[in-house]
């Protein structure tokens, strides 16, 4: 019996098993085959202030191990947000964790205010790999001064007893200054990582394959970014809890991210072949636990840090040095 429980910013949740914002909506679709509330958490799609429709199609192509999406975080708005997604998930008893995107720092400073006090929210993503319309469309997650705007503005405007969590992007040259101009604003925790920008080109058109020209690379392409950027930062911020993913598809690769410092993950892209993909990936981690004889998740965490232990070969002799010869005589 593995103690899977594991603490984010002093929120405690069942297990470490989160969807990915983006590629579950708000997790009414995924409830369909599973129980949504045996996960640790739902992490919604980015939730901006009003309704978008989302960037022209075609706007998702396949890549070797992976995919690009250009959708353009298409939405119904806070509004409809709050009286059908989070009211659902809080009906439902699902932990949620609502992830929120906006274009200038008051959009974000706004949409906190409208969560305040909501039933079943656990915690808050603030994706900042949007871009900063006051600053010529320059990435919030690419500056740590646009970054650090943000996170201070969401949490001043949200509940101490809710964790804020920055998610940021791997495109930029160092994540871990990124990463400590969010947790001096405020950030309660760090979500590793969102997509790479990509970009495909139809060898038959011979034009870009998304009509948005560029988008988010996902899946099994990039963990080893994400694992990479997950040990940077632990190791640069070991206290700062963590949220890993990008391209987990097996209870292994969840594990990966745990000895990398991570103490959650959240399954996106691989949900989209596999519906039931959390679950079975939360089977999988137990098995993985439970056959390394590890009683408790939080053991793991970090783990690949730590020094190794050195190996002590066994006594062949365990009596002592003397030849069996002798001691028999």
């Amino acid at each position: 019996m593995t103690d899977l429980t594991t603490i984010l910013a002093g929120v405690r949740f069942p297990n470490p098993v989160f969807t990915a914002s983006g590629c579950a909506a708000a997790g009414r679709e995924l409830d369909q085959f599973f129980d949504v509330t045996s996960l640790g958490a739902v992490v919604t799609k980015s939730i901006m202030l009003d309704a978008r429709s989302g960037r022209a199609t075609p706007r998702m192509a396949e890549t070797p191990s992976g995919m690009l999406n250009s959708i353009g975080l298409q939405g119904p708005g806070i509004d409809a947000f709050l009286d059908h997604d989070l009211a659902w998930l809080a009906q439902r008893g699902a932990r949620a964790v609502v992830s929120i995107a906006g274009s200038s720092v008051e959009d974000y400073a706004r949409l906190a205010s409208r969560l305040r006090g909501r039933p079943g929210l656990s915690m808050i993503e603030v994706n900042i790999s949007c871009p900063n319309v006051e600053d010529r469309g320059q990435v919030f997650a690419c500056d740590p001064r646009a970054s650090s705007g943000v996170l201070s503005a969401v949490r001043k405007n949200t509940p101490a007893e809710i964790p804020v969590f920055a998610k940021l992007s791997p495109d930029v040259t160092d994540i871990v200054a990124i990463a400590a101009a969010c947790v001096d604003a405020g950030a309660d925790g760090l979500s590793l990582i969102n997509t790479l920008l990509g970009m495909v080109i139809d060898t038959t058109t011979m034009r870009p394959a998304l009509a948005g020209v560029t988008g988010g690379l996902s899946g099994p392409a990039i963990r080893p970014v994400a694992v990479r950027c997950v040990w940077q930062v632990h190791q640069a911020m070991p206290d700062v809890p963590l949220l890993g993913m990008g391209g987990i598809r097996t209870g292994s690769d969840a594990l990966e991210f745990l000895l990398a410092g991570a103490s959650a993950v959240s399954v996106g892209t691989t949900v989209f072949g596999d519906p039931t993909a959390p679950m079975r990936i939360l089977g999988e981690l137990t098995q993985e636990l439970s056959d390394r004889g590890i009683a408790r998740l939080r053991d793991v965490i970090g783990l690949a840090h730590r020094p190794a232990q050195p190996h002590v070969p066994e006594d062949p002799d365990p009596v002592g040095d003397v030849p069996a010869a002798r001691r028999s005589s």
